[in-house]
């Protein structure tokens, strides 16, 4: 039986098991949005904007480890996409967005809505495809889910003109799809990891650093089996938060610009640093030629392209990090060589030393909330158990310092692009993804009115997500920034006129919640949390003087932080 193009991209859709398309509908996607309508298989989600279907899609991947879909239209749909389109490239998330495009006969006539689309996110995708017939479809949407989901994972762009979408063709779901231009590595090479094995064994001062190749590569079992089976001390990027158990006391916290005393110590005086799915951005390595300078540098990642790109490593090992880590524990088990216990104690005693300062502290004096004891209070009533998504800024900083995560996929936030308004549409979906879990989203009242339109999506889907707004009335990490390094010339920085928040949410449908005193933080959160089906807008607040500590300055090295 024939189909049309918007039929066999709804089918399409079911079989390959897609039970979530968020979106936003427009002129050139019309006839999938009528072939949407005559099913129930796939349920559409209708955002209020088109950046907030990508972050939701994000959301939903990040949390799931499927991929993300997103269906928007021609022109400024497309164009409104791009910003969560790259943030999921910068964190390598996987997404197949659907664009709707105007008919061939009128591509490059610059017609009503259009964009070359393929050419806008042709540096922000991980690959993109213009179908022009009906006939290559069904393959070409397998081949978007398959390089979107393999290898280093990322977003993948299908620009469907309108005309492919009515036109008739024969469907047959492509169960699978071979590409010869492209096929991700898998098993690392053996004499590499036999070498990195080695170098583990002799090391005096290791250090695991990973990032979120853990979580994407669904390695969090093995790594902590293999961090536990040799004693070493280990440290998450942002990005890879959970990939470790957080209470764990091997784990170290965080590195890089805002992370602890204990972790950017260790590496900045480590002799071997094993980095597993990690990528050494620069907000991790501070400057590189102060970045572990004394060590040997062992590198795991499935892409070969971000090995030795910023930082050149001895024993480089391409691969799946989840079978690599696998190998690494299968020839520890079977040697008959362990680490030094005597030489890793003295490390360790090093270490416990370098913790011992307590970096994270922070005052609780005086009237104001300090935005640290809302999330500490966070953690202690959700019991560390909920889903955190964030905003960009100081917020993002705080909830990555004090909310302890002991498993993956549960912090969910922009690291590479760094995008303010995530938070919100990346909890509506999580909330979808999961929709009996407790999810939370991290705000400040700067980014928080970026999508804040995405409220009204709540009350249509009725997520019962808990938002709260550290609110400082300043955007506060540039204000810190401007402190630190313009000798408080605050340009810019100040949020002068603000909307009553809980009036805000109210109109909207929801419950709001004013909180300006330290005492009343705790109670505000429990009650919150009683409230179970609906969704909660808490306004903290907060002191406007505050900052992030540790802080290492931009040129600095890791050991030459900030501290409060």
């Amino acid at each position: 039986m024939e189909l049309t193009g918007a039929e066999i991209l709804v089918r399409f859709l079911h079989d390959e098991g897609v039970d979530h398309l968020f979106g936003y509908p427009g002129g050139a996607v019309l006839h999938i949005y009528d072939a949407l309508y005559k099913q129930d298989k796939v349920k559409h989600i209708l955002v209020r904007h088109e950046q907030a279907a990508t972050h939701a899609a994000d959301g939903y991947a990040r949390s799931t480890g499927k991929p993300g879909v997103v269906l928007v239209t021609s022109g400024p749909g497309a164009t409104n996409a791009v910003t969560g389109i790259a943030t999921a490239y910068m964190d390598s998330i996987p997404m197949v967005v659907i664009t709707g495009q105007v008919p061939t006969a009128l591509i490059g006539n610059d017609a009503f809505q259009e964009v070359d689309t393929v050419g806008i996110t042709r540096p922000c995708a991980k690959h993109n495809f213009l179908v022009k017939d009906v006939k290559d479809l069904a393959l070409t949407l397998k081949k978007a889910f398959y390089i979107a989901t393999t290898g280093r994972p990322g977003p993948v762009v299908v620009d469907i003109p309108k005309d492919v979408t009515g036109a008739c063709t024969d469907y047959v779901f492509p169960r699978k799809v071979t590409m010869r231009s492209y096929n991700p590595v898998v098993k690392g090479h053996s004499g590499q990891i036999k070498k990195a094995v080695n170098m583990m064994l002799a090391a005096k001062r290791p250090i695991f650093y990973t990032g979120g190749g853990i979580i994407l590569a669904d390695a969090v079992k093995p790594m902590t089996e293999l961090a536990h089976l040799l004693g070493f001390p280990v440290t998450n990027t942002s990005m890879g938060l959970g990939g470790f158990p957080a209470t764990d006391r091997q784990f170290l916290g965080m590195l890089g610009m805002h992370g602890t005393v204990e972790a950017n110590m260790a590496i900045s005086h480590c002799d071997l640093l094993i980095a597993i799915g990690a990528r050494f951005d620069d907000r991790v390595t501070g400057k590189i030629e102060k970045f572990a300078p004394r060590a040997k540098i062992i590198h795991v990642d499935i892409d070969p392209a971000s090995i030795s790109k910023n930082v050149t490593v001895d024993v480089p090992i391409v691969g799946d990090v989840n079978s690599v880590l696998k190998t690494m524990l299968d020839q520890l088990k079977v040697s008959e060589r362990k680490p030094d216990g005597e030489v890793q104690a003295k490390w360790w005693q090093q270490i416990e030393e370098w913790r011992a300062r307590d970096c994270l502290k922070y005052s609780t004096e005086g009237q104001l909330i300090k935005p640290q004891h809302v999330i500490d209070t966070l953690y202690k009533v959700t019991k560390g158990d909920a889903f955190v998504t964030s905003d960009v800024g100081q917020h993002q900083m705080w909830a990555a310092q004090f909310y302890k995560f002991d498993k993956p996929r549960r912090w969910i936030n922009s690291g590479g692009l760094g995008t303010m308004g995530f938070g919100l549409p990346a909890a509506m979906g999580v909330q979808f993804a999961h929709p009996k879990a407790t999810v939370v989203t991290i705000v400040g009242d700067g980014g928080v009115q970026m999508n804040i339109q995405e409220l009204a999506t709540c009350m249509q889907y009725g997520l019962p997500i808990k938002l709260i707004c550290l609110n400082n009335g300043f955007l506060g990490m540039v204000r810190q920034w401007q402190e630190f390094f313009y000798e408080e010339r605050y340009s810019q920085v100040h949020v002068e006129a603000q909307p009553d928040f809980v009036k805000l949410a109210e109109a909207y449908g929801h419950v709001g919640m004013r909180i300006d005193k330290p005492e009343d933080v705790e109670g505000a959160l429990k009650a919150a949390f009683k409230m179970k089906d609906r969704f909660v807008f808490m306004n903290f607040i907060t002191d406007p003087g505050e900052n992030v500590y540790p802080m290492v300055p931009a040129g600095a090295g890791l050991d030459e932080m900030i501290l409060i």
